[in-house]
């Protein structure tokens, strides 16, 4: 057997530079016969001048070394053995290098290069999966194993402080698929989580990484299946694998308990925000104590307290939250800004479904019509659109509210639209704004619009209300740019551009051009 190499390969590296053939020819070499030992020192020589090259060979070794069981070590014979065998030297060799290679390959994590990144964390998630099913330590009744220690290391160099892993941790997501890659990522997480106030980027990280966890009711809520898809399960061997479905809750409420007690950027506040109300809420065991924090979201400006709607509606529908100034809040978010947010198609199917029901006030009702009907004076053309239909819906659900549509008193559409309208649009209380005494002029207004279809639209007013209310989720798919399409393809016909259909390369005959220039 050859005489081993030390782990340290030395400055090697700046002298030559292997190419792809010779590092499958070593890597060819090192696998067929144990005389080609220092064949891994060779090549992991190579690691500056070639890192890609070198991890994806040594990530093929090593795959080849687990399941050939090269690195399995007894610890009894370890023990007991007071001078190691060969074989026992051999494989602590290969232990060696193999956790070098593991810090190495970490430490590409930090590259300035995003394809090396990459690298690096395919080839920690295909040695983690491999130890899984092949692990180098004694194990009892050949149980289930997961090398938990191999993904803490992994999680630890996504959750950096120093730098944005937004793109690997979407890398990440696709072994999160797995439920035991996700079950053991939501039991590590905790540890990882610091209860003082870290970094703005470990704590962009970890919302990040949260905000891709697959946490489908499927995973947290069901057993183990047979059927289930494993990321360190052999095909053959038994499902020894087993969901807790209380200790994943219980270790998801750990790490969101302690980010809540964070100081926060605006960014951070909504992504915050934007993870808590579509991926965590459902899973707290006490979602009523975010209560204050959703309050003070909902009293900021901007797509913030738009953001947490979602949430305060959660708690008001299915955890019997009371909050009387909520339609205020709502009211009050509807402001000409809005329409220049990526929120806004939130904030108006939030605004649906807290005006879902038939027993809310008329006047309350009244003053949101208005308030929108405003808005649509200002409003871009795909938003006129979704506001119009809202109304619509506003009114099927409050009959009483056609009033609306011709008041006597609600403003006169002459030469001065809206003038003598005793609607108060700067009233912040939606019950004092006189919307009941006012008329919808402005949906009439909108009947003279530019776009024939927003001047269709409008004319609603003028028939009676169809008895079926519009589904604004198909509106709110719809953009400028579709409406703009669908203008052109309507009015815009084909245009002609030759009387004669040519036959060549030449020009047709009684082409004026020929009487001024010889081609």
């Amino acid at each position: 057997m050859a005489a081993f190499a030390t782990t340290d390969p030395g400055d090697n590296s700046q002298f030559y530079k292997m190419s792809a053939k010779q590092f499958r020819h070593k890597a060819h070499e090192f696998l067929s016969s144990r005389k080609y030992a220092n064949n891994l020192f060779d090549i992991l020589s190579q690691w500056k001048n070639s890192t890609n090259l070198c991890m994806m060979t040594l990530e093929t070794i090593f795959i080849e070394v687990l399941r050939r069981g090269d690195m399995y070590l007894e610890r009894t014979i370890a023990i007991t053995i007071s001078e190691p065998s060969p074989e026992i030297k051999y494989t602590n060799w290969l232990r060696e290098y193999y956790e070098e290679i593991w810090s190495k390959t970490l430490s590409c994590f930090e590259s300035d290069r995003t394809v090396i990144q990459n690298q690096a964390l395919t080839t920690a998630i295909k040695l983690m999966a491999e130890e899984g099913k092949h692990p180098i330590d004694a194990r009892e009744n050949h149980a289930y194993f997961f090398p938990v220690h191999r993904l803490k290391s992994i999680l630890m160099a996504l959750l950096s402080p120093d730098q944005d892993n937004t793109h690997l941790i979407s890398k990440f997501e696709e072994i999160l698929g797995y439920k035991d890659a996700l079950y053991y990522t939501l039991k590590t997480l905790p540890s990882l989580t610091p209860k003082r106030q870290p970094h703005k980027l470990f704590i962009k990280n970890l919302l990040e990484l949260i905000n891709r966890l697959a946490l489908a009711k499927e995973n947290i809520y069901n057993a183990t299946s047979e059927n289930q898809e494993l990321l360190c399960h052999l095909p053959d061997s038994p499902v020894n694998f087993t969901w807790d479905q209380s200790s994943a809750k219980k270790s998801l409420n750990k790490v969101w308990g302690c980010i809540m007690h964070w100081e926060l950027t605006p960014q951070l506040h909504k992504l915050l925000l934007i993870v808590l109300v579509e991926r965590v809420i459902q899973y707290l065991e006490k979602p009523i104590l975010l209560t204050d924090f959703l309050m003070d979201s909902l009293d900021a400006d901007g797509p913030i307290g738009v953001l947490a709607l979602k949430g305060v509606y959660e708690l008001v529908t299915k955890h019997n939250l009371e909050y009387p100034n909520i339609f205020t809040k709502l009211y009050a978010m509807f402001e000409p800004e809005i329409f220049h947010t990526k929120y806004k198609a939130r904030l108006f199917y939030l605004s649906d479904l807290f005006l879902q029901s038939t027993h809310l006030p008329e006047a309350l009702v009244a003053a949101f019509i208005k308030r929108l009907a405003r808005l649509t004076l200002v409003a871009p053309p795909e938003d006129i659109m979704i506001i119009l239909e809202f109304i619509g819906n506003l009114l099927l659900r409050h009959p009483g509210l056609k009033c609306l549509i011709d008041h006597p008193h609600g403003g006169e559409l002459s030469d001065y639209p809206g003038v003598g309208d005793p609607f108060l649009m700067e009233e912040r209380d939606p019950l004092q704004s006189n919307a009941l005494l006012s008329s919808l002029w402005e949906i009439r207004a909108l009947q003279h619009h530019v776009l024939p279809s927003i001047a269709t639209k409008a004319r609603f007013i003028n028939n009676p209300l169809s008895s079926k209310e519009h589904d604004l989720t198909a509106a709110l798919d719809n953009t400028g740019e579709d409406i703009f399409n669908k203008e052109i393809k309507d009015t815009v016909k084909d245009i002609m551009l030759t009387f004669e259909r040519p036959h060549s390369m030449s020009l047709p005959k009684g082409e004026r051009l020929f009487q001024y220039w010889q081609l």
